[in-house]
């Protein structure tokens, strides 16, 4: 299928990109990778009446690595934040979680940041955002506000993103020294999301996990005795709300939510 007319705007400068979307409004979506964006639009799911192609804007393809955080720019290809020594030295869970997005011809062009714009409640780097305290700086050409982790996935394939908005960054905050980290998912091929996935972060005795594919978006648990598995169980239970669809039952989510939780917890271990 071939999607419907749009109107396209390439700008050259961030300001110009802002000054665009400030006219367009509600009317204009975001292209970077446009590994998600496309598709929907090709399927007539997505109907938006103009495209900003923010690919020539200078300066936010970078991943920057301070003593406490990763700052991935808009235009960084999930490959490059995978390859990034840097990065993997900072975060590990980074590369762990981008390994199991979609291919690596998916990665090579989709961009951390679109996916998390995106919002998909299967997706991975939600849930890394939300397990690492992270959050998304949104630029307008009246200003900026950074958006934590937790309220910025505003549910399914929805975030805080207004009209007139740029998501330019995301920040993973860097864990304590010493914690371990671990990404396990079940999905009916390699590279399709995810039935269910887990996202651990240990340190000091205590663990959360962040969910995918069992609620509205990345669903985030503390636990504060992750080695009594009963304990696990019922947190885990207890926090999510998988539905019924065409590749699992509520119930056999429910399951591997906390067979994955188990694991993820072991790995780590």
């Amino acid at each position: 299928m071939k999607p419907p007319a749009f109107a396209y705007h390439r700008p050259r400068s961030l300001a110009d990109a802002l000054d665009v979307l400030a006219r367009l409004g509600a009317e204009a979506k975001v292209l970077a990778g446009g590994q998600s964006l496309v598709p929907l639009m090709s399927m007539r799911l997505a109907a938006p009446a103009a495209l900003v192609d923010v690919n020539h804007v200078p300066g936010l393809d970078s991943v920057e690595v301070t003593a406490d955080r990763v700052v991935v720019g808009a235009l960084a290809r999930h490959s490059r934040v995978e390859h990034d020594p840097e990065a993997y030295d900072a975060v590990p869970l980074l590369r762990r979680a981008l390994l199991l997005v979609a291919h690596p011809t998916i990665r090579n062009r989709g961009t951390t940041v679109g996916s998390l714009v995106h919002g998909d409640p299967a997706a991975e780097m939600p849930a890394v955002l939300c397990l690492l305290d992270g959050f998304v700086t949104l630029r307008s050409a009246s200003g900026s506000r950074d958006v934590p982790a937790d309220a910025f996935f505003t549910g399914p394939m929805e975030s805080d993103v207004r009209p007139g908005e740029l998501a330019v960054s995301a920040t993973f905050r860097r864990p304590p020294a010493g914690s371990r980290s671990s990404f396990l998912e079940v999905s009916r091929r390699h590279g399709d999301y995810a039935v269910c996935g887990v996202g651990a972060v240990v340190s000091d005795g205590t663990a959360r996990v962040a969910l995918i594919g069992v609620g509205a978006g990345p669903v985030l648990v503390p636990l504060d005795e992750p080695d009594d598995p009963d304990r696990v169980a019922a947190a885990v239970d207890a926090a999510i709300e998988p539905e019924d669809d065409i590749h699992a039952t509520a119930d056999y989510r429910r399951h591997l939510a906390q067979v994955l939780t188990r694991r993820a917890l072991a790995e780590v271990s």
